[in-house]
């Protein structure tokens, strides 16, 4: 009763606020607690084994966010580091208390990332993902130990495998960075598709939304312009039949007027009516003798 009545709360204010919740940090705190604990109750269910990815279920209500949770060691997190979805954490990372078990929960936030996270100006063109580590050395203890990474050799790498942008905007295009500690940050790509970070949180690729805007009014004046094209052709082509028919009726008219002045017609009257009539002009028969017998 108290998980589904959390969840009521978290969800209540997207429908009724939607304006509000963008700009809200302790939006995003709640949402991360709830997936949290999802994630650990998987975790307890598969306590016994580690460098798995198991994935959480996340409630009917939040339907589109992907929870998973993968359990490692402190060494074989420092000897090899850890590759799980979107995420590549390099060899020789610590974690800030040390223990000796840590849990890495991931989140794919889908069609709700725009509604926790935001970059004013710019445009999300990706999913929110992220991760956070946590202390699995007793995972039956109520009580979850956030925990802090260090990497001391290359950067945590965020592999957006599935962007796609057009060449127009493909120089604008950036990484953002929701830290742990409730700042954001941009940077450019390193490669292709794929961003970096020095420490946990949430990631995204944004685009200026001025950008995205200029090429939405550029297809708008191009579907315009294609619109009165083909409205000019279309009259154009009306205009041409109207005027051939025109020209066929006033030459008719002509020459039936020609026809009437060339016959000239006396007039009797039939009755009440005055009809034309033609002269008669039958040849009147001859006798071959020339007199009658």
């Amino acid at each position: 009763m108290g998980m589904s009545f959390f969840i009521i709360f978290l969800i209540f204010p997207f429908f009724f606020f939607p304006l509000v919740n963008s700009f809200n940090n302790s939006a995003a705190d709640s949402l991360d607690a709830l997936l949290e604990d999802f994630a650990f109750d998987t975790l307890v269910e598969h306590r016994r084994h580690t460098g798995v990815l198991y994935k959480a279920t996340s409630p009917a209500n939040l339907s589109g966010i992907q929870v998973s949770v993968l359990k490692l060691r402190s060494r074989t997190m420092w000897n090899k580091g850890a590759n799980f979805s979107h995420f590549s954490i390099p060899p020789r990372t610590t974690s800030s208390p040390h223990v000796r078990r840590l849990a890495l929960v991931y989140q794919d936030l889908g069609n709700w990332s725009s509604e926790y996270y935001i970059v004013p100006g710019y445009k999300l063109v990706t999913s929110v993902v992220g991760f956070m580590a946590f202390d699995a050395s007793n995972s039956s203890a109520k009580s979850i130990t956030r925990l802090n990474l260090t990497t001391r050799g290359k950067p945590i790498s965020i592999d957006f495998h599935n962007l796609t942008v057009g060449e127009s905007v493909r120089s604008q295009v950036r990484c953002v960075i929701y830290a742990a500690n409730g700042t954001t940050s941009l940077s450019e790509m390193s490669l292709p598709g794929v961003c970096q970070s020095r420490e946990q949180g949430h990631f995204s690729v944004v685009i200026p939304e001025g950008e995205l805007k200029g090429k939405q009014k550029l297809c708008y004046w191009w579907f315009i312009g294609f619109v009165l094209a083909f409205a000019v052709l279309v009259l154009g082509g009306i205009t041409v039949v109207v005027l051939v028919r025109l020209l066929r009726t006033k030459k008719i008219q002509i020459m039936e007027r020609h026809a009437d002045e060339d016959l000239a017609l006396a007039s009797r009257w039939v009755g009440q009516s005055k009809m034309p009539s033609a002269a008669v002009t039958r040849t009147l028969p001859v006798l071959e003798s020339g007199c009658f017998t």
